[in-house]
């Protein structure tokens, strides 16, 4: 009997023999799913157009996400000034009572959210990872990598997700 719990105990195994056992079990089963994965890649590829609907079904993933409206693009709403070739694309989107004020740069994307609180900002730019952008206690953010192609941003205040439209740079 184990004196500590009263249940029957031979000592066949100590304590470390069991991890030791879960351990090799663990690494057993990660040699063959990783064996597995290697021969259905060979034998078995996943196809083209199934891997891009794959992408795109994950993009559906902020479905709930709020859709911030495109309130002012000064492609479309500003007045052209003369002599001025490269002017900064200027954003505004909204959600609700958020503001996202964006310029968007040959330098990278500079904005801010208002009213400032706790927020992450992600910019989107097409199946690839989303780059996370710092927002500052006042809401200001500042990304050094401009879009290429078609991008959006996602929002993440502390209750909700919110993301714009996409957009071309």
């Amino acid at each position: 009997m184990n004196k500590d719990n009263g249940f029957p105990y031979d000592g066949a195994h100590g304590d470390g023999d069991e991890s030791a056992d879960a351990l090799l079990e663990a690494t057993a089963d990660a040699l063959l799913e990783e064996e597995l994965r290697q021969a259905a890649a060979v034998l078995d590829p996943v196809p083209d157009f199934l891997r891009q609907l794959a992408l795109e079904a994950y993009a559906l993933h902020d479905l709930d996400a709020r859709i911030a409206e495109l309130t002012f693009d000064s492609l479309v709403d500003a007045l052209p000034v003369r002599g001025v070739t490269d002017a900064p694309r200027m954003l505004t989107f909204r959600a609700g009572a958020l503001t996202v004020d964006v310029e968007v740069t040959g330098e990278g994307l500079i904005g801010q959210v208002l009213p400032p609180g706790s927020a992450r900002i992600e910019v989107l730019g097409g199946p690839g990872a989303a780059r996370p952008v710092a927002v500052d206690s006042l809401g200001r953010f500042l990304s050094d990598d401009p879009p290429r192609g078609p991008f959006a941003l996602r929002l993440r205040t502390g209750t909700e997700v919110i993301v714009t439209e996409w957009l071309r740079a």
